[in-house]
């Protein structure tokens, strides 16, 4: 089974489309993922748990976790994958666009071993 977990910057709208479109997807968002504990902390801490659990992570956060990675590939840690996604492609408002274009990439890429894989997402 596909899974994801979304940023708590994503729409919990997006999760819920995602889930109506495509049973075999996994979608998980910060509210609800772990009781809300990972909501508001640091990015490594989460990184690390959705690792642990497989879950690609997805964000528009271009500023922080890029540098995390680097540490981090620099220590030779993993992660469970990051799909990056840029407001001027699509913007966090543009629900049903961010809902198709998740749904396009996992069709396209299901047999995907997201470790350590990081990914920009194509409107």
């Amino acid at each position: 089974m596909l899974k994801l977990l979304l940023d708590e910057h994503i729409s919990p709208r997006v999760a819920d489309g995602l889930r109506r479109r495509n049973r075999a997807l996994l979608v998980r968002f910060m509210t609800e993922w772990e009781g809300g504990e990972f909501l508001g902390r640091d990015d490594a801490v989460c990184l690390t748990k959705a690792a642990q659990q497989g879950l690609p992570f997805v964000t528009y956060d271009r500023r922080t976790i890029p540098p995390l990675l680097k540490t981090w590939a620099e220590q030779g840690r993993d992660h469970g994958g990051i799909i990056f996604v840029d407001e001027k492609t699509i913007s966090p408002a543009e629900i049903g666009n961010l809902v198709r274009a998740l749904g396009q990439l996992f069709k396209a890429t299901r047999k995907w071993d997201w470790e350590n894989r990081v990914c920009f997402l194509q409107r």
